[in-house]
């Protein structure tokens, strides 16, 4: 019994080590977790990009402004003199805050009067949207405090200093937090579901020798893999249904965008879904290794990677390049966009042609990966 035993566990030994695919995602998966949590899993937010609308400035607006862009969290993108065209940076996601003066600001602070100030934030992401709002509160308070110190008993004829402060919520003043995860949540179902279709199926063929078939049939290798796609794109479609009704019946998710451009991009990234999990199977030698390169290749970026839960613009810089090749980064922005703020295609078209350039390459990379099989 202790020979057999010893032989079975052998077997077994040489059987991992003969799957070196297998082998190799077991070993790196735990190691790019920990890599990928340690440096994504950030709650702060940096680099804050923020526009002043300053119709006069003044010494104490410009000390302010200053100040501001001294904290290390901000990034003043620009300075206007007045609010029109302020809702076109905030559409297009070119600013995530903004920071309105009145006239005369320093004048009225001289005179002992109210100097008021809005502020304005991107509330899309609620947790990042109330830490924005408490860093710039913190930064405005910090300087009225200044004042009054330098001013001795903090008056100057007419009244003590004061800075009054309007501030308001822009796209979710609820801060309903289901208008972050919904969308995102979409982008993360359609992934996996897609992805795992498409590896699952080709990688079944090749199990059962009926890839060498296809392989040999007239079919060119760009119409075995378009043909793969082509029956689960009609799937993929009807669980991007499914979750709109959901979120819009259930949770209550607002669609201020058009719902035609919205489904029309669901479609797209679900073909791109699909592409990706055509990829992985062509490089995968069995259905298990397929199932977990599509887990660990789409589940993991998707989560941590795209905007999903944390904000891209809190990650380390290499972190934040390595975002822009994950699929789901660039729908996460198309989804929220015309869900919650309601933009349009005029906004989001570089994200449209990004996800439409990844379809076409991941496309052509799987057709070229089973051109070089038949050869």
């Amino acid at each position: 019994m202790s020979s057999a035993f010893r032989g079975f566990v052998r077997k077994e030994v040489l059987h991992l080590l003969r799957d070196r695919q297998s082998l190799m995602i077991l070993l790196l998966m735990p190691l790019i977790q920990l890599l990928l949590f340690g440096f994504a899993l950030r709650t702060e937010v940096d680099d804050i990009k923020l526009v002043i609308v300053d119709p006069a400035p003044d010494q104490a607006t410009l000390a302010l402004r200053a100040r501001l862009g001294a904290s290390g969290l901000y990034k003043i993108v620009s300075v206007i003199p007045t609010t029109t065209g302020l809702s076109e940076y905030f559409e297009r996601g070119r600013a995530r805050q903004a920071l309105i003066f009145e006239s005369g600001f320093a004048s009225r602070l001289e005179r002992g009067e109210a100097g008021r100030v809005q502020l304005i934030t991107d509330a899309t992401d609620p947790n990042s949207g109330s830490t924005m709002q408490a860093y710039a509160t913190n930064v405005i308070l910090r300087y009225e405090a200044e004042l009054r110190t330098a001013r001795g008993d903090g008056t100057n004829g007419g009244g003590p200093i004061r800075i009054v402060m309007q501030a308001r919520m822009r796209f979710n003043p609820e801060l309903e937090s289901v208008n972050l995860f919904v969308p995102g949540l979409m982008a993360f179902v359609l992934t996996l579901v897609s992805a795992l279709m498409t590896a699952i199926s080709i990688s079944r063929e090749k199990e059962m020798g009926t890839m060498e078939v296809l392989l040999v049939s007239p079919l060119r290798p760009w119409q075995i893999v378009v043909g793969k796609v082509t029956p689960y794109v009609a799937l993929g479609f009807a669980n991007v249904l499914l979750l709109l009704t959901a979120a819009r019946l259930v949770f209550g998710v607002p669609i201020r965008g058009q719902v035609a451009l919205l489904l029309a991009e669901c479609l797209l990234y679900t073909v791109t879904a699909l592409s990706l999990g055509v990829l992985i199977s062509t490089r995968a030698s069995s259905q298990r290794t397929a199932m977990m390169a599509a887990l660990a290749g789409t589940m993991l970026p998707t989560m941590l990677l795209s905007g999903f839960i944390f904000p891209i613009d809190s990650m380390p810089a290499w972190l934040q390049l390595l975002t822009n090749v994950v699929p789901a980064r660039w729908f996460v922005v198309v989804v929220r966009g015309i869900m919650i703020t309601g933009a349009g295609l005029e906004q989001l078209w570089q994200e449209t042609l990004i996800l439409g350039g990844m379809t076409v390459l991941l496309l052509a990379l799987s057709a070229r990966r089973l051109a070089i099989r038949l050869e």
